[in-house]
């Protein structure tokens, strides 16, 4: 568990709006702009980000495409390490690394460029939202890969009832998952 106070988590939570019947009927989204749009609740979420990546000794930050992107490159900046962005297949240029996965309703793709990790590296990845844990779990194969080490998944909410924790475990490898919101 991290050390993200409960007033903290109160905060975050509190301009968190849910979107009812989006994208479809019967889906409540978790939509972020209204913390994203509040400077004092953004820096909250980005130094408990920060706090994580110190913790757990990361030398880069790894964004999930597209959320993930916004959270973790002010991560990446304010606590001194490079940032390295998972993208959906045949959105990087040059060579790429990529990795299949199953949703469920079908698959996707991602890719990350590999030499912008090392053997010495230890990544972070950082997400928005922990729903079923496909799009993490396959990063983790492409950190892997690449031949860089995993210090942990952050994201902002885990929503449990998805079981994402779970289909995780194996590939965590013993790697923390902290997540500053659970629903």
């Amino acid at each position: 568990m991290t050390s993200t106070t409960e007033s903290t988590r109160e905060l975050l939570l509190s301009r968190i709006r849910d979107v009812q019947d989006y994208p479809k009927p019967g889906v409540v989204f978790k939509d972020i702009t209204p913390l994203l749009a509040d400077p004092v609740a953004f820096t909250a979420l980005t130094d408990s980000l920060v706090e994580l990546c110190v913790r757990y000794g990361a030398t880069k930050v790894v964004g999930l495409e597209a959320r993930g992107f916004i959270l973790a490159a002010p991560v990446a900046v304010k606590s001194g390490l490079g940032f390295v962005p998972v993208r959906k297949a045949g959105k990087l240029p040059g060579a790429t690394l990529g990795q299949a996965y199953e949703l469920e309703y079908g698959t996707a793709e991602i890719e990350i460029h590999a030499e912008d990790l090392s053997a010495d590296d230890r990544i972070m990845v950082i997400d928005d939202v922990l729903a079923t844990g496909g799009t993490a779990e396959a990063s983790l194969e492409l950190i892997r890969r690449a031949g860089a080490q995993v210090a942990g998944v952050a994201v902002l909410m885990e929503l449990g009832f998805l079981a994402g924790r779970a289909r995780l475990e194996g590939a965590l490898r013993g790697a923390p998952l902290e997540a500053l919101i659970t629903l």
